[in-house]
This record gives C-alpha cells, structure tokens and sequence, in this order.
C-alpha cells in the first residue's frame, strides 16, 4: 500500500515506530526489529497527510541548498548570523575572518577545502567548550569529542560514551547548537528516545522543542 509512499525502513532494537523526512523529501521509517510490514504501512497510513505536508515542503526547500559558489558578495552562515565573502588579490592568508569572510583570490580553486577547514576549527573550539558546560551542569560524563563531517546526522553518541558533532553545526544559532549538544550528552545515559531521555533533556533545556524545530526547519541551509 505504500510501496512508493516509503524509501526506506530501518530495522533496530528501538521500541516504537518513528518516521524521518530527509532534506531530499525522502521517508525512512525507523521500525523495532520485529515489527510486521503491515502494522508499518498501517502507522505511514495514519500519518500520510503530515508525511506529504512534510515531503512538499523539503522539496521546496531544496533548491535553497545549492552549494555555494564563493562569489564576491556571497553569504555564508557562523553561529546562525550570515556573513559576508570578499574576494580579494593576494591576500596575506588564504582565508580570513573579522565580521565577515576574506579569501585570497589565488586560493579559489580550494575554495570550500578553505572553509571547511575554517568551520572545523571553530566548531572544535565552541562546541567542545559548550559540551564541557553542559557536562558539568548535568553531571553527565563523556568520553571522547570528536567534530566529523557528517552530512545527515547532526551529532552522535555510541555505546562507550563517545560524543561526535557534525562541523556543519557550527553554522547554526547557539542556542541550536547547545540542543545537539546536550541531546547527544543525555544519550550517555539515555541509549534511546524514550520519555525518560526527553525529560532529561528538558531539565537541562527546557526551550529545547523551539531549538529542535529550528534545525527541523532550516537544517538544509547548514551546507557550503
């Protein structure tokens, strides 16, 4: 029944049915290991107005995501404010930063090499000093940082309490990036979505869900 409605399903040890719009307008459902196929096209079926309302509006969304071109006047998103390039004849260094982005003209074919490097650093400095807030505020403990250049996850958590960030991150609104932060810091202890996981997240943010629509919404900008 939703042969076409479904692009994938993901079978884990997680307890519930839960569905995902990707930024490319496809559906992943995320499905308990034994859960049978039709009480899974039955749970789509439930939730195919919001599905399609969701679907049409990251299709709309997309052709804001081009990648950047590093033109002259371009803009280019740090901590959620958008900054300016300005392209310039030898510049002492490859690329640069004071209220807005300076890039050595002879450096353009390395362009995005530039400033992935640039993102990187800066995402390593700032989350990790948030990561360290957060950890001592809720007493949770992590084990290793690490910033990764994932393009579809935001943050990550495994078993030995390695916490992992995207650099992207770093493009969004602090108050976003604190969210990732601290829901990838509870899953030290919480290893799933449950209702203890949220409850926890919520003590140590409790304007989270406003963070989490945010990125929802506007994620797909989060790309060079």
């Amino acid at each position: 029944m939703n042969e076409r409605l479904i692009n994938k399903i993901v079978r884990t040890k997680r307890r519930t049915l839960a569905i995902e719009i990707t930024r490319d307008a496809r559906l992943i459902v995320r499905a308990p290991q034994r859960t049978p196929r039709e009480t899974i096209d039955r749970f789509v079926e439930q939730k195919r107005g919001w599905i399609e309302k969701k679907k049409r509006e990251a299709r709309e969304k997309l052709p804001s995501a081009a990648p950047k071109r590093f033109e002259n006047g371009e803009w280019f998103l740090y901590l959620g404010w958008s900054y300016p390039l300005r392209i310039v004849e030898n510049g002492e260094t490859p690329l640069s930063f004071d209220d807005g982005f300076t890039l050595s003209e002879n450096r353009l074919t390395d362009a995005r090499s530039l400033f992935v490097e640039w993102y990187k650093t800066r995402a390593k400095e700032v989350i990790h000093n948030r990561l360290l807030h957060f950890s001592s505020l809720s007493g949770i403990d992590f084990a290793l940082f690490r910033i990764t250049s994932a393009r579809k996850r935001w943050g990550s958590c495994n078993s030995r309490g390695n916490v992992h960030f995207s650099y992207r991150l770093i493009m969004a609104p602090l108050p976003v990036v604190d969210y990732v932060i601290v829901h990838e810091l509870v899953h030290v202890e919480e290893k799933n979505h449950s209702s203890r996981f949220w409850q926890k997240v919520e003590r140590i943010l409790p304007d989270y869900r406003q963070h989490r629509r945010w990125l929802r919404d506007n994620g797909h900008l989060l790309f060079i």
